[in-house]
């Protein structure tokens, strides 16, 4: 079985990943072309990562990061033993919806009754990290790829649901539409097992090309 890469924690190794991608796959190098440089993004993770990942859903990068500055200043909002005492009148009044305060409550209970382990989940391969999270409530595909992604530095995660690497890959391949999930998974299996580098660089490619131009219609 070959050698899994290396997580992917620095920008040598997003660099190193990178050219790898590329020499297999030179049609992505004009996409890189376009793109420009980029790098890594990693925040720690745990309950307080994933929270954050969870705070992010939906809402545009600077809402986002407004909401989760609010909630990082709440006493014990880190924690998630002291995040079950916050009541939800609390936790709502800096911006969380009661659909995310509820789903962070899940998953702290989970953590402190030791169903939910982190630091396996650092262990696991693509797929099993995946299932092992997804079988939480409250944690979606989404949610446990953006994790698996920006948390734990997994190098083979490509969140084929995010419309923005729809309408990036869909642009950048010359194809008329904007691929689905389903379809955006065929495509970015080739890509494996780089594909996290190939979900950067086609985010790149989309915030150069796509939203610069205000959007295209594919």
């Amino acid at each position: 079985m070959p050698k899994s890469p290396e997580r992917l924690v620095s920008s040598d190794i997003l660099q190193k990943q990178l050219r790898a991608l590329l020499r297999r796959h030179p049609q992505l190098r004009p996409v890189a072309k376009i793109s420009g440089a980029f790098d890594i993004r990693l925040t720690p993770g745990g309950f307080s990562g994933l929270t954050r990942v969870i705070c992010g859903q939906q809402l545009s990068v600077a809402s986002a990061r407004a909401i989760w500055g609010r909630f990082a200043q709440l006493p014990g909002a880190l924690d998630p033993a002291t995040y079950l005492t916050l009541s939800e009148e609390t936790v709502r009044s800096v911006g969380f919806s009661a659909g995310k305060y509820r789903t962070v409550r899940v998953i702290a209970q989970a953590i402190v009754d030791g169903e939910l382990d982190f630091e396996l989940v650092e262990t696991l391969p693509a797929e099993a990290a995946l299932a092992y999270l997804t079988a939480h409530k409250g944690i979606g595909p989404w949610t446990a790829e953006i994790y698996l992604m920006f948390c734990a530095g997994h190098p083979d995660i490509f969140p084929a649901g995010d419309l923005a690497l729809q309408k990036a890959v869909g642009h950048a391949l010359g194809m008329d539409h904007a691929p689905d999930a389903r379809e955006l998974v065929t495509i970015a299996e080739p890509w494996s097992p780089y594909r996290h580098a190939a979900a950067l660089l086609f985010w790149k490619y989309y915030a150069v090309v796509i939203r610069k131009a205000g959007g295209i219609a594919l």
